[in-house]
């Protein structure tokens, strides 16, 4: 392929590896000839193996390159990964990296935006991207931020719909966040938003474990719900989360009609518990991954810009998942129509809870805060 289309502002980008072209004097400090841009994306200690959040960035860097999970060919030349078990370790692995000489230098999630800050006016020259943040405003660094709230919004609908397809009297919903902040507020307030636009007086419970890595909390806290006749829980708490899954599966092979909502990946295949069936109804995808690959477009070009772009439920950056055939179709319709009146700006999503709860749409007393 000699040409590549890339669409600039807030549309999406899909890169090939065979579109990945010389962009300026790309080094690669570890002696390969080739001449695509190099990257090294760092993780906090949940690293790539969380199936949410990191895993999808890596599935970007993989896919720009031509790679799969089962054959990442590039890696250690034109890719790789740094996963930061602390948080004091976030500055020296990313002024390290500096040194080392790489195109783009990728972080994800709003932990780094400090370290970030630093280290990009120290390495002026590096480029460096950062996901979910979009106050570091440095010239050399590209905030991917998403509408999180209408992905939220579309799992809202889907949980409700269901319950009221399974003829579940007053049912009731869980959310689990992981560390409290504007970007896990917007989820919650998107899902809550989507559960009442179905079920009006829908009783909300929700719970932050302030950790990323830690699932047992959110088996624990999923279990006490699930056994209190909570019908479905939508954790967006990264590695955290996937104690909620665990908790869903062990419940509907004891027989318990229970959900669980995936976040960030389709994480329909982490919640099989027997033959084509899964405890995750559906989940919020958020397209991480056209974060690097975007960024790694624009390097290859010598197109790369500083700056803040927003990816939105229009511009493809996040959907639901339909991979479970549990999910009615006729639900799956109804989550479409709403789907498609977000698109064209019919319905409007609120992410502050400061400004949901103004406009009377979420309740009080909710954990959620908006910075």
């Amino acid at each position: 392929m000699k040409k590549l289309l890339l669409v600039c502002a807030a549309l999406c980008v899909v890169v090939l590896s065979s579109c990945a072209k010389k962009g300026g004097k790309v080094k690669l400090p570890l002696g390969s000839n080739d001449s695509r841009p190099t990257i090294r994306l760092v993780t906090d200690a949940t690293g790539i193996d969380d199936k949410s959040f990191n895993a999808a960035a890596w599935r970007g860097i993989l896919e720009f390159y031509g790679d799969t999970l089962e054959n990442p060919s590039g890696r250690g030349t034109l890719y790789d990964v740094v996963t930061c078990q602390t948080q004091d370790q976030y500055i020296p692995t990313l002024k390290q990296l500096s040194d080392e000489g790489y195109s783009i230098i990728c972080a994800t999630g709003f932990t780094f935006a400090d370290a970030i800050g630093e280290v990009a006016d120290e390495y002026p020259n590096q480029k460096y991207v950062i996901i979910d943040v979009d106050w570091v405003d440095r010239p050399n660094v590209k905030e991917f931020v998403f509408r999180e709230e209408e992905g939220s919004y579309l799992v809202g609908l889907a949980a409700a719909y269901q319950a009221k397809k399974d003829g579940i009297q007053n049912p009731k919903f869980g959310f689990i966040g992981g560390v409290p902040g504007a970007t896990i507020t917007k989820f919650e307030m998107g899902y809550i938003q989507g559960l009442r636009e179905v079920i009006p007086g829908a009783e909300i419970v929700d719970y932050y474990a302030n950790d990323w890595g830690k699932p047992e909390l959110a088996k624990t806290q999923a279990k006490a719900w699930y056994d209190n006749g909570v019908y479905a829980i939508f954790s967006a708490a990264g590695g955290t989360g996937n104690g909620t899954i665990a908790q869903a599966k062990e419940m509907r092979l004891a027989g318990k009609n229970v959900w669980a909502i995936g976040v960030d990946s389709d994480q329909y295949a982490d919640g099989i518990y027997a033959e084509g069936q899964s405890a995750v109804l559906t989940s919020m995808i958020k397209r991480v991954e056209k974060c690097a690959m975007i960024a790694l477009a624009e390097m290859s070009y010598d197109g790369f810009v500083g700056g803040v772009m927003n990816l939105s439920l229009k511009d493809d950056g996040v959907d639901y998942s339909k991979a479970n055939a549990a999910l009615d179709s006729s639900v799956a319709a109804s989550v479409d129509d709403m789907k498609n009146s977000i698109s064209v700006g019919n319905i409007k999503v609120i992410g502050k809870y400061k400004d949901a709860l103004a406009a009377g749409v979420v309740p009080a007393g909710l954990g959620a805060i908006d910075d």
